[in-house]
C-alpha cells in the first residue's frame, strides 16, 4: 500500500482550523471519490507500465455497452469514467482493489493536480492583469492592449502575444500542499491552503514530486 500513492477527489470546499498553537489556518477540503483498479498495463503487452482506475458511481449500463464486460472482470456495474497513469512497479497493484485517503498520512506533503475555473472571454487585464490606459474622459485608450502588430514592420502578430481570449479552463498542479487532518470515518482530508477548480469538482492528489519542507 505504500507505493500506491495516486487518488481521485473531490473539492468540497474552504474553512478554517486550528493547529496546535492555536493559530487559525485556511484548509480545503476534500472527498475520497471511489476509485478501483479496472486494468492494468505493462511493456510487454502495451509498451508502457500503468494503472488504470474506474472512478465514482452512477446508473448500471446497459448491456450493450462495451464498457460493461470491461468493469466485469473487476466486479464492478457502473463508473463515472476513467483515469489512468504511469507507474514503475505494478507488483503493489491488484485487479479490483479500492483505493483511497488511507494511502496518505497526516503532515504529509502531496501534490493536486486540478482544472482552474472558466472565465469565458476576457480582456487582457483581467486575462494577464494589464494595468491599462488613462481613464480620463477622452483618452480612449481604457482597457485595451495596445499595438500588437504594426503595418509596415513586423506587419504581423509575434506568436506568444498577451492578448483578449479565452481564460481559465487549464489544469494546474499545486505543489507541496501539507495534510492538516485525515478523517477517514467520513472520507474527508483537509488540506492547507487552496486549490484549483470550483466546489465539486475533481481533482488528482499524488505524493509530493518535489518535496520542500515549509519554514517554520
Amino acid at each position: 500500500m505504500k507505493d500506491r500513492r495516486i487518488v481521485l477527489g473531490e473539492k468540497v470546499g474552504m474553512t478554517q482550523v486550528f493547529d496546535q498553537q492555536n493559530c487559525l489556518i485556511p484548509v480545503t477540503v476534500m472527498k475520497a471519490v471511489p476509485c478501483f483498479v479496472s486494468q492494468l498495463k505493462d511493456e510487454k503487452k502495451d509498451g508502457y507500465k500503468a494503472v488504470q482506475l474506474a472512478y465514482g458511481s452512477r446508473k448500471e449500463l446497459n448491456m450493450s455497452n462495451p464498457l460493461k464486460g470491461h468493469l466485469k472482470n473487476v466486479g464492478l456495474k457502473s463508473c463515472e469514467g476513467f483515469r489512468e497513469f504511469r507507474v514503475q512497479d505494478l507488483d503493489t497493484y491488484k485487479m479490483g482493489d479500492a483505493i483511497d485517503f488511507s494511502i496518505f498520512q497526516t503532515g504529509e506533503l502531496i501534490d493536486v493536480i486540478g482544472k482552474t475555473k472558466g472565465r469565458g472571454f476576457q480582456g487582457v487585464m483581467k486575462r494577464h492583469g494589464f494595468s491599462g490606459g488613462p481613464a480620463s474622459h477622452g483618452s480612449m485608450f481604457h482597457r485595451r492592449g495596445g499595438s500588437y502588430g504594426c503595418r509596415q514592420w513586423p506587419g504581423h502578430v509575434y506568436k506568444g502575444r498577451k492578448m483578449p481570449g479565452h481564460d481559465g479552463c487549464l489544469m494546474r498542479t499545486m505543489q507541496n500542499l501539507e495534510i492538516v487532518e485525515l478523517i477517514l470515518e467520513k472520507n474527508l482530508l483537509l488540506l492547507r491552503g487552496s486549490l484549483p477548480g470550483f466546489n465539486g469538482g475533481l481533482v488528482i492528489l499524488r505524493k509530493a514530486k518535489k518535496v520542500k519542507q515549509r519554514a517554520s
